[in-house]
């Protein structure tokens, strides 16, 4: 599903030139679940944007689905996010104005899903997260854990083929994160394809490879179970 080839990522200020990935190879085979860990600093977010299409590499190639992508403009890869890639962030990333509905509603929107077929997936999902009963309700109104349940709701409402979490259970106590871990192991028992970057050792064990990153290098690879 996904070919990185020598990829690199260079930011640069007036001052200072930072290398955050060092020619890293990785591919993700469809139906996986990998967990990729390392050290503060050593490159996972900007991998994991990276292969989220939501910027482009310095350097290298990257694929997605048999398509080379490394050099797309951002309406390119905007277009193709849409119904493919789901994200899930530590932070949540809820709209604070919008309800419930509302924010597992807007990548429906965004993709011009009519408005009875949207109003059918937001239900279904929503049930799927047992949060139908708070459908009305607002982000500050939950707490963190049902406000992860609506995160990982609004990727999975247009059906992705690719889950990309970053740090899903960074601001989640230990119940409230096995919760959200055990929701993304039965996605992936379905079929959907998981990339999570994580620090926690009991995270990575829901995965089934897991890639270690440091200093922007891959520097090991391990399977915990196979396929």
């Amino acid at each position: 599903m996904v070919q990185a080839s020598q990829l690199v990522k260079v930011f640069r200020t007036d001052e200072i030139e930072t290398t955050a990935l060092n020619k890293v190879d990785l591919s993700i085979e469809e139906g996986e679940f990998t967990a990729i860990m390392g050290p503060s600093g050593c490159g996972k977010s900007t991998l994991l944007n990276i292969l989220g299409l939501l910027d482009n590499p310095t350097d290298g190639q990257l694929y997605f689905m048999d398509q080379e992508v490394s050099r797309l403009r951002e309406k390119r890869r905007t277009n193709l996010r849409k119904g493919n890639i789901g994200f899930v962030f530590q932070s949540f990333n809820l709209i604070d104005e919008l309800s419930v509905y509302e924010n597992v509603e807007l990548p429906l929107l965004y993709m011009k899903v009519p408005g009875s077929e949207r109003k059918k997936k937001v239900e279904d999902v929503l049930d799927r997260m047992k949060m139908s009963h708070r459908r009305k309700h607002f982000p500050q109104q939950l707490s963190g854990g049902q406000q992860q349940r609506v995160a990982v709701a609004r990727a999975l409402v247009a059906n992705p083929r690719l889950i990309l979490a970053d740090e899903p259970t960074g601001n989640l106590d230990s119940a409230h994160g096995e919760e959200v871990m055990n929701l993304l192991k039965e996605l992936n028992d379905e079929g959907t394809t998981i990339l999570m970057v994580t620090h926690s050792p009991s995270d990575a064990e829901y995965a089934r490879r897991i890639v270690h990153l440091f200093d922007g290098h891959v520097v090991s690879e391990n399977v915990t179970k196979l396929l």
